[in-house]
């Protein structure tokens, strides 16, 4: 009885775990920071061409983030056309959403995209615990219940990715591709728990 009670909480606990840092070799943490610099520069345009898929939705327009302050950023989300679908303010660990068209105004959508923007635009984050891995360093930071996990390639020493995680599953996946000059020419927010994607281009300036 009690070799089957150990081996049921042994099963419970494996199933909880997190699959992808299962192999993983930790390491001593090199840095104190994660240093997420993407849109951090104050005299920085950050224009992209975007695609927002939310269940089966599409909206394609610009998205345009700003930073103005320290600590303070505007994500504003427009058709090609000019016409707002969006604007989201951001200073330290407040959120305001400033507008938003009736078709994505709803409680868990804005909840998301707050939260997809934020983990762009955030920019110094303390890392928990480093992986060693052939190709990348991955650094660990806490997310308020969650973790997220930042691919930095040893080569390059560029962010390639990040992953946002449950104790148990990945939640949602940033991909950084074509990056130059601190910007990355193409993000994509993939998310495995629900059917959102945000693709973003950076806008080439004729």
């Amino acid at each position: 009885m009690r070799y089957l009670l150990i081996s049921i909480l042994f099963l419970i606990q494996t199933s909880c775990a997190l699959q992808m840092t299962k192999d993983w070799k930790r390491s001593e943490p090199t840095k104190e920071y994660v240093e997420n610099s993407y849109f951090s520069e104050l005299t920085a345009d950050y224009v992209y061409k975007a695609k927002i898929t939310v269940y089966g939705h599409k909206f394609g327009g610009i998205l345009i983030v700003k930073k103005l302050v320290e600590e303070e950023h505007r994500v504003v989300f427009t058709t090609e056309f000019g016409n707002k679908l969006f604007d989201f303010s951001y200073q330290k660990n407040t959120f305001k959403k400033n507008f938003i068209v009736e078709d994505l105004d709803k409680k868990m959508i804005v909840n998301t995209l707050q939260k997809d923007f934020k983990l762009l635009i955030s920019e110094k984050i303390m890392v928990e615990e480093q992986y060693d891995l052939e190709h990348e360093i991955v650094l660990k930071t806490c997310d308020d219940k969650r973790s997220n996990f930042y691919f930095i390639n040893k080569k390059t020493h560029t962010l390639d990715k990040i992953v946002n995680t449950s104790k148990s599953k990945q939640k949602v996946e940033v991909l950084y591709k074509e990056v130059e000059g601190g910007m990355a020419n193409n993000i994509w927010i993939n998310h495995q728990n629900i059917n959102l994607q945000i693709e973003l281009k950076k806008f080439a300036k004729k």
